[in-house]
């Protein structure tokens, strides 16, 4: 297998600490007007039926969600292109297919969607869509291959359908909804009002279309837009965003907005007088007026700065109950065993791998520690239909369209969750030592009338390294008097700071929040002075799972047989190496390892880094005056030592002058 090393990659949050903190994607889509349009005018139920036919029903019935692009930028932030998962605080997560096939009913099993990217003239596509579509645009509406919408929404204004109309007419119109659904919603590129011709290939012949799998090329296209926007600079994303805000929105509960009053009809369509379409899909619960009192929106600042310190119970893995109404209306059409298949994603020229194996929670299963991905795949982005039109990518991508056709032969199966154990032993220790724990920055434009994030991340970073440093667990010498008892001491000593750090970052007070007032920051200051509070600090030490370091300091100290060793956002990680040492030697005589079967923390903090540099070199002679050994003279000199050791220091205090004026 061969491991990516993607030290040449310039992610998007690389950005931010460098001071473009506040720029956001605009998010680009093609079905303003075709909702606009909708929304005065009912869909005919002979329309509604053929979309049911062609698998896009669901689709239609969630309707159309206004985007929170400073969401969906700070989603695209933690957007790793090499495994297409989200790196949170809590762990690797990601939308699969499982959640295109609930959000949306699309089919995710079937053929897969490609073949031959066909050159045709305009006139050839005048008669093409005069066929298919039921009108010839003009040629102004025409960009190479591709149709623009505002011509597909001129014919549809023109037709009505009625229960008289015939079936090749409603046939047709519908290829029309159907496009405009696909190029405006489903898959639409940065243009922001063109839709590809190609996809009508497939819309051809009804009876074929539901055998394709949408849901598959819907989730290729979304993962190859955020993979191009998390690399390069970009200032637009397309692709299925409303797929992914609903999906933000079910798992991250500080972004969950409360539902209010349902704008759609959620209940069954009736055909005829024996024959009902299915209830609006799970996605469609959305679709209603959002009440933002317990959350926050439009704000990237506060949306990443959220996103930095999320707690493990404020993600949901699985979010969806599968016994409720909205799902089980749709479960004849699922297909579970595919939603954990490791396989690629295909859609004519692209190609994405989907990666169940790192979101095993999402499954209810364990997760353990996954493989590296494979560079081969990252090549993958390189490819698209930019200048290869008359390509048959179906030949193209003949090795994964294979990969596609054994999909069930890669099926991942993990022990599931149990006694609230759901990750495997060693897994926070490696997900800290590869991902980028912080993304807000702490210290670049610093300005007293904004929003300032960061600061608790700064408190965590610190709470981390100075749990390092505890001894509790250290084996205790018992030949020397009185040590055991320093160590006692010290090991106090740091549990009171790391409580106090902790308390800091579980109550910040901001004295640059203007929407603080003096009053409030006095009576703050007061309190978090108070003794009474200070000793009945109870809080949880920060630990792998919770504490994360940001990538400004992500300063790994590789041992001279690690020649993997890249300052990359994904660091790539030996198995063999997880087992770690940190050598701490105090100066009291002993240089005992930090021995743990896992790093602790292995991402040192740079000012932590000099000190402990600055103890070891301190310490080197008075190691050399505590060691111990067998000789009289050496044991006589130790106890001296020890003596000294216990033995206040006396203070010495200048003498008064004589005149009386001092006291």
């Amino acid at each position: 297998m061969v491991l990516c090393c993607h030290n040449n990659y310039n992610t998007r949050s690389d950005d931010i600490p460098e001071g473009d903190i506040d720029v956001v994607l605009q998010a680009k889509r093609a079905d303003g007007v075709f909702w606009n349009y909708f929304k005065d005018h009912d869909m005919h139920v002979h329309v509604l039926d053929v979309l049911h036919q062609i698998r896009f029903y669901g689709v239609y019935r969630c309707g159309r969600l206004v985007y929170d692009c400073h969401l969906i930028t700070a989603l695209v932030e933690r957007w790793r292109p090499e495994t297409h998962t989200f790196h949170f605080r809590v762990g690797e997560a990601t939308i699969i297919l499982e959640d295109v096939q609930i959000i949306w009913a699309l089919p995710i099993d079937g053929l897969p969607v490609t073949g031959l990217d066909i050159e045709r003239s305009t006139e050839e596509w005048q008669i093409y869509c005069r066929e298919y579509l039921g009108f010839s645009p003009d040629e102004e509406a025409f960009k190479g291959s591709r149709l623009h919408t505002h011509a597909i929404m001129n014919f549809i204004r023109t037709v009505e359908i009625t229960h008289d109309t015939p079936r090749p007419t409603v046939v047709q119109y519908t290829r029309c909804i159907a496009m405009l659904l696909l190029g405006g919603l489903m898959c639409p590129d940065s243009s922001g009002n063109m839709v590809p011709l190609l996809y009508l290939s497939k819309l051809e012949e009804i009876s074929a279309a539901r055998n394709y799998s949408w849901g598959s090329a819907v989730l290729a296209f979304l993962y190859r837009e955020l993979c191009h926007v998390s690399l390069k600079a970009k200032a637009a994303i397309g692709g299925a965003l409303q797929l992914l805000q609903i999906w933000a929105w079910s798992c991250i509960i500080p972004l969950s907005p409360s539902l209010g009053v349902e704008r759609l009809y959620m209940d069954q369509v009736q055909v005829n007088i024996d024959r009902f379409l299915p209830a609006a899909p799970y996605g469609a619960i959305w679709n209603c007026r959002h009440n933002f009192t317990r959350t926050v929106r439009t704000t990237v600042r506060v949306i990443r700065d959220i996103l930095d310190n999320m707690q493990e119970d404020q993600f949901i893995w699985q979010p969806y109950d599968m016994d409720s109404d909205r799902i089980m209306a749709y479960a004849a059409d699922f297909t579970p065993e595919l939603w954990r298949s490791t396989c690629p994603l295909i859609f004519y020229a692209i190609v994405e791998i989907h990666h169940p194996e790192r979101v095993l929670r999402q499954f209810g299963m364990r997760q353990n520690i996954p493989e590296m991905p494979d560079s081969r795949d990252m090549t993958l982005h390189q490819i698209s239909r930019k200048a290869r039109t008359g390509t048959d990518w179906g030949v193209q991508h003949i090795l994964h369209i294979r990969r596609w056709q054994r999909r069930r032969d890669t099926i991942v199966n993990r022990p599931p969750i149990s006694n609230e154990r759901h990750t495997e032993r060693g897994h926070w220790e490696w997900y800290n030592n590869i991902t980028r724990r912080f993304v807000s920055s702490s210290t670049s434009r610093r300005v007293e009338s904004e929003y300032q994030p960061g600061d608790g991340c700064m408190r965590d970073i610190v709470a981390e390294q100075i749990q390092a440093l505890r001894l509790s667990n250290q084996p205790r010498p018992t030949d020397v008097e009185g040590l055991s008892r320093l160590l006692d001491r010290y090991d106090a000593t740091l549990d009171n700071i790391c409580q106090f750090v902790m308390h800091s970052n579980q109550n910040p007070t901001n004295k640059n929040n203007p929407s603080t007032s003096h009053r409030q920051r006095r009576s703050n200051s007061r309190m978090s002075t108070s003794s009474a509070e200070r000793d009945n600090i109870g809080v949880d030490i920060a630990g792998p799972s919770t504490v994360y370091t940001p990538q400004d300091y992500y300063v790994p100290q590789p041992s001279q047989q690690d020649d993997w060793f890249q300052s990359a956002p994904y660091m790539p990680s030996h198995a063999e190496s997880y087992s770690a040492h940190v050598d701490l030697d105090l100066g009291l005589g002993f240089n005992q390892p930090y021995a743990s079967e896992y790093n602790v923390s292995p991402i040192p903090f740079p000012s932590f880094s000099a000190y402990r540099d600055q103890v070891e070199s301190s310490s080197a002679t008075t190691s050399s005056r505590l060691h111990i050994n067998d000789d009289d003279d050496d044991n006589e000199q130790e106890q001296n030592i020890v003596e000294e050791i216990r033995r206040p220091r006396r203070q010495r205090h200048r003498r008064n002058c004589g005149t009386g004026g001092h006291f």
